[in-house]
């Protein structure tokens, strides 16, 4: 996601946020599930309901009282023939609308941005950029780990072990760096222990997993047998994605080293705990609270 379309969900949701006082009498924000409903995409309010569902019984697994950050409420809206009527609704606290994202449609653009904006408690732009972009890393670290589960599997169907895994890896590696194995990169990148993939930015990531993913595919389709023929395969995989990268010239093996992404990951389970014990509770007695 670019910069340009950043700060205009970062604008729409800036839009929204209403400020109450809390029991200490101390102005808090708030949002409203009808207005959230809006800016995450959401057509239709049953499927909203359906997130803000399971969001509650997210706050309920971690031991959280949902009536702390979730108060249901009603508003009136305008009907075509120019009356009014009641309709559902709802009082989020931040936290509350951090677990909506969380549990929300993954694919919406609007639903990736809300789980950096509502995470981070700042409305800095770079910093929800920042924190974007690690989720998007760690996305991709998900979907190697994924691919090269299935091919485990795929080849240990065809024969092949564990060591066999290992060296049809390690020479994809190899193909895919220019030479380089898997060994020589962890060394050129300083990297002492743990997995080359998990300290690799997400470009390099992501042409991993496309290699590996092809190889999948043409083991399956094509009925490869043994480690011979599947070493063959995924080696020119990880040639055809070098060559592609190297076409609009980028060398993976000149891409500079990112954060080990387990302690990305220990980072982000942080901040989560963070938000739950900072972000404020709901007032006991909201009438007539909201500005």
């Amino acid at each position: 996601m670019n910069i340009q379309k950043i700060q205009h969900y970062k604008s729409n949701f800036d839009l929204i946020v209403k400020t109450v006082r809390d029991d200490d009498g101390q102005d808090m924000e708030v949002w409203y599930a009808r207005e959230l409903q809006q800016v995450l995409g959401y057509s239709r309010w049953e499927n909203f309901v359906t997130a803000i569902g399971r969001a509650m019984q997210s706050c309920k697994t971690f031991g959280v009282s949902i009536d702390d950050h979730f108060r249901e409420v009603t508003k009136m809206v305008q009907l075509g023939s120019g009356s009014q009527r009641e309709v559902q609704d709802f009082m989020l606290t931040r936290y509350a609308c951090y677990l909506i994202a969380q549990n929300g449609d993954p694919k919406k653009e609007e639903v990736a941005f809300a789980q950096s904006y509502f995470a981070v408690q700042t409305r800095k732009t770079e910093l929800i950029e920042e924190r974007m972009r690690q989720i998007s890393r760690m996305e991709s670290r998900e979907r190697l780990r994924a691919s090269e589960k299935q091919l485990s599997k795929n080849i240990y169907q065809r024969g092949v072990d564990d060591r066999g895994f290992g060296r049809i890896r390690s020479k994809g590696d190899q193909a895919l760096f220019g030479g380089l194995t898997t060994e020589q990169m962890k060394q050129r990148l300083g990297i002492n222990s743990g997995a080359l993939a998990d300290f690799l930015p997400t470009l390099t990531i992501a042409a991993k997993n496309l290699a590996t993913e092809m190889t999948n595919h043409n083991v399956e389709q094509k009925d490869l047998q043994g480690e011979m023929s599947i070493t063959a395969e995924h080696v020119q995989n990880n040639r055809s994605v070098r060559g592609m990268l190297g076409q609009r010239g980028i060398k993976p093996e000149e891409l500079p080293p990112a954060e080990d992404i387990k302690k990305v990951e220990r980072k982000m389970a942080k901040d989560q705990k963070q938000l739950q014990e900072k972000s404020k509770r709901l007032p006991k007695d909201n009438k007539n609270n909201d500005n």
